[in-house]
């Protein structure tokens, strides 16, 4: 027992752990009220890291756009930047441990923090940054539900469910069988791996298609189609080998629960929702308070994401049949208008974090550690390109589409890639250069395909462009007398 009063002691006194345990009850009361004066530092926190993400977002596109590169493309790099393999300004806990980043450094000298407290500071602005950027893919992907056509998908179905399933199997099995073969690495390991390859990051190809104005061409449904069904698949696959991973054998049932529930929920939603809509439209229009349109659907999409996640899959599953379900409406173009300022403030979040978590030292050669998961990364590298560029070939019945657009949209693997690499290593399963070689192919597949996309899709363009204008001088009066 201390043998002072509390008001003979000082605030610091106070709060010391022997005076706090000494006092029982009240102890946990003058802890939980030490919780609380944290939490404004925590707001602070955020902010700062907001403005750092959005600076880092601005300054990348912005340049990205003056050298005819996507902004996109930009916001990973100024992740990359200011994130922990740079300026340590954006870091998370499970790349930066517990030491914080530099703007939390500057919190705790100016807020004169202890280490716990700093800890404490630093899990709760990176929870809130993280969820901030969850809250931007989702936004994403129910944007871009709107920009899309369903009844475009469907028609492109058939062809966008041949380009997921060959960009899932081809990938899949030459990697597993090449890192079998070649490099004598174990089955379940090598598996795993494997299927790293498999899924698409539908939120980076997507931001580019809009980018470009591709998004609602055909090669761009196909694409989206195909990335949506990759998404679905993905999963599938990482449960499999989950599964794999912890018991050493595959569960049926949990394979078919989530074959069965994917099908169910998208087919499910879309089709009641279609058939809902028009109440939708009905309910919004007698609603007389501000922001009625914008709100009533994001509680549909949240609603949607909700129920995906629920299920066990993507969230940005929900929000994607959300959005194509409201492109049915009238009211189409006002939510166009009005999710925009919301994307652009949550969006960048999304991008500038997937950099930012991005540890590129593993690209570096001279370190010994590092080399053995570089040649097996050149190998993924090139396993990753191939498999998805031969899928715009598995594309039937479409003459003139440009086959090498759909390919490299599908090609890079982005925050999908880095989910399979985190499960893959918090297993055990994965060893050091098997993970730096997934997290190496995940950077370059991410960074190359952009470029790639824009590349392939302006080739296409001056190609039709010749085609014109050769059809117009042979068509031309001139061209008539002469012959």
């Amino acid at each position: 027992m201390v043998d002072v009063f509390p008001w003979q002691l000082s605030i610091g006194e106070l709060l010391s752990p022997a005076v706090v345990s000494s006092w029982g009850i009240g102890g946990a009361l003058l802890a939980e009220a030490s919780k609380a004066e944290l939490e404004p530092l925590v707001l602070a926190s955020v902010l700062l890291s907001l403005i750092t993400v959005y600076l880092a977002a601005k300054i990348g596109g912005e340049l990205c756009a003056r050298i005819n590169l996507p902004p996109v493309l930009g916001e990973l790099v100024g992740g990359v930047i200011v994130g922990v393999s740079a300026l340590h300004l954006i870091v998370f806990p499970e790349g930066a441990g517990e030491t914080g980043s530099v703007l939390l450094k500057l919190v705790e000298t100016t807020a004169g923090l202890d280490p716990a407290s700093l800890l404490t500071v630093f899990r709760g602005e990176s929870e809130v940054v993280s969820v901030l950027a969850e809250l931007g893919v989702i936004i994403l992907l129910f944007e871009i539900g709107l920009e899309s056509d369903l009844k475009e998908l469907i028609r492109v179905g058939p062809q966008a469910a041949a380009v997921a399933v060959v960009g899932v199997v081809v990938p899949f099995a030459l990697g597993t069988a090449g890192l079998i073969a070649l490099f004598h690495i174990a089955t379940i390991p090598a598996v795993f791996a494997g299927a790293a390859l498999t899924a698409t990051s539908i939120g980076i190809t997507a931001k580019v298609l809009a980018e470009i104005q591709r998004l609602s061409s055909k090669e761009g449904q196909i694409i989206i189609g195909a990335a949506v069904l990759d998404d679905v698949l993905g999963i599938i696959v990482l449960a499999v080998v989950a599964s794999l991973a912890k018991t050493g054998e595959i569960e049926i049932l949990n394979v078919v629960y989530l074959i069965a529930g994917a099908t169910v929920f998208l087919v499910g939603s879309i089709f009641l929702g279609r058939l809902l809509s028009p109440y939708f439209v009905v309910l919004v229009d007698q609603l007389k308070t501000r922001g009625q349109v914008i709100i009533s659907s994001l509680i549909f999409a949240f609603a949607l994401s909700y129920i995906a996640a629920a299920i066990q899959l993507e969230a940005i599953l929900g929000a994607f049949a959300a959005g194509l379900i409201l492109a049915e409406t009238s009211k189409r173009k006002e939510l166009e208008e009005q999710i925009s300022p919301i994307a652009d403030m949550l969006v960048p979040v999304f991008f500038v974090t997937v950099g930012a978590r991005t540890d590129i030292s593993v690209l570096n050669p001279l370190e010994p550690a590092n080399r053995e998961g570089l040649i097996i990364a050149s190998f993924l590298v090139i396993v990753a390109i191939v498999g998805k560029v031969v899928t715009g070939f598995a594309v039937f019945g479409q003459p003139g589409i440009n086959r090498l657009a759909i390919g490299f949209g599908m090609v890079p693997r982005g925050e999908v890639g880095l989910v399979f690499a985190g499960v893959g290593s918090a297993s055990g399963v994965l060893s050091e250069s098997l993970e730096a070689a997934i997290i190496v192919m995940v950077i370059l597949t991410t960074f190359l395909a952009p470029p790639l996309l824009r590349v392939v899709f302006k080739s296409d363009d001056d190609a039709s462009d010749g085609a014109k204008k050769e059809a117009a001088i042979a068509a031309s009066p001139s061209s008539e007398t002469a012959s």
